[in-house]
């Protein structure tokens, strides 16, 4: 009883949600293409009518994309859920692998091996078509199969370790294993911000010295002035894979560094590039990423104490196609299962994180127009919006799901404002 009752919750979850990402999508398209035929009146003077065209024509594009994606991913979904994907599959591997360990990291890389497989040729797509037609790819095939294998052996070197601890206090920690869990993930959580920037970027992207000695001085000023201390400045070659440009500082405690995509840095003048920073700059100075991660540790933390209860239900894996194994630990199974449904229960919760995000661009946005000219960040903005392709008229309500900066004309209003 209880799992056909939550087979038709789980149904009527999946129906709704792709209802209302169908629905999203046809109002930004709609409200795209009515917006196409003229610049706001706010950009009217600082963005041409074709950039402001290419733009709309870009995100249509990526929207109708999506659609196909989800459509797929929606029937991946069920497939490997109530039509018996993830049944088979488990039968599958025990004469060949046991019913051990070694069963559990199995499954678990058969299902990521096979998701990976689902998801290349929308990869490919979207990076040798979509992006290539807008002018956006840089990277060869050569580049794009390297990171490919460069991602998956990265991935097995650092995943495979920490999924057999997951797997092993799940087995042998007693009720609360979850607690010990939130425990490891979050101090795995916590050394990759320290290990990313000097580890694990450099394998897939060149990162060298800001060498513009003028622009150095005045990052630095900019630094003194609002107290932030850095372990260098760096400049990405992220035109080796795209054009579009971006900067950042990443790391933790006294592995802070901050990176310019080398596209920025040949956009912008020197005063709209420290406006950008400042912004960034803010994001720290305002706890913005401390808040961030204390938020990530609470969701995960809930999130575990769930999926505890959940792996002890029957009805959990029945209502989802799957019958546990008597014979073999149903803890993996309960992993992939947990990861599949999560984004379905929670896709309308989207706006509360969005909400959450806007206000810290905001508050950034003010921050760095205090250290520096708001109208140095107003002309960095209206450039990064039309090399980037990023349409000035999303649809309000898509934006508000989907979006995690607020829309151009609102954000800069504020800051001429300001």
């Amino acid at each position: 009883m209880y799992s056909l009752g939550f087979s038709i919750l789980f149904v009527g979850f999946v129906l709704v949600t792709l209802a209302m990402r169908f629905w999203l999508a046809s109002r930004q398209l709609r409200h795209v293409a009515a917006h196409r035929a003229a610049v706001p009146a706010q950009f009217a003077e600082k963005i041409p009518l074709a950039a402001h065209q290419r733009a709309a024509d870009y995100t249509s594009a990526k929207t109708r994309f999506g659609l196909l994606q989800l459509l797929v991913s929606t029937a991946v979904l069920i497939g490997f859920t109530l039509l018996g994907g993830l049944q088979a599959l488990s039968a599958l591997l025990p004469p060949f692998i046991g019913t051990g360990m070694v069963y559990q990291l199995g499954l678990l890389v058969a299902f990521a091996l096979i998701s990976g497989l689902i998801d290349l040729p929308f990869d490919y797509y979207k990076q040798f078509v979509l992006e290539q037609r807008f002018g956006f790819n840089k990277m060869t095939r050569g580049l794009f199969f390297a990171d490919m294998l460069k991602g998956v052996l990265l991935g097995a070197a650092i995943g495979l370790p920490l999924i057999w601890v997951i797997l092993t206090l799940m087995e042998k920690s007693g009720a609360l294993w979850w607690f010990y869990a939130w425990l490891v993930w979050s101090g795995f959580q916590l050394l990759m911000l320290v290990l990313y920037p000097t580890v694990i970027a450099p394998l897939f992207n060149k990162f060298t010295p800001l060498a513009d000695d003028s622009l150095r001085a005045r990052i630095e000023g900019l630094m003194q002035r609002v107290g932030f201390a850095s372990k260098g400045l760096f400049v990405m070659d992220g035109s080796k894979r795209s054009a579009h440009g971006n900067a950042y500082f990443s790391g933790f405690g006294a592995a802070k560094r901050i990176v310019f995509f080398d596209t920025l840095l040949a956009r912008l003048a020197p005063p709209e590039i420290e406006a950008v920073l400042a912004h960034e700059l803010g994001h720290f100075k305002l706890k913005h990423i401390i808040k961030r991660i204390a938020m990530m540790f609470a969701l995960s933390l809930a999130f575990l104490a769930l999926l505890g209860f959940l792996k002890t239900q029957l009805w959990f894996y029945t209502g989802l196609g799957v019958q546990p194994s008597a014979f073999a630990s149903n803890d993996a199974m309960a992993l992939i299962l947990f990861m599949l449904v999560l984004p379905v229960f929670t896709f309308l919760l989207a706006p509360l994180t969005s909400i959450s995000s806007r206000k810290h661009e905001f508050e950034a946005d003010a921050f760095a127009a205090t250290h520096t000219d708001a109208r140095d960040l107003v002309s960095a903005l209206v450039k990064l919006y039309e090399d980037n392709a990023s349409t000035l008229t999303p649809d309000p309500l898509h934006s508000a799901f989907y979006d995690s900066h607020p829309p151009a004309t609102v954000r800069i209003s504020r800051l001429l404002a300001a």
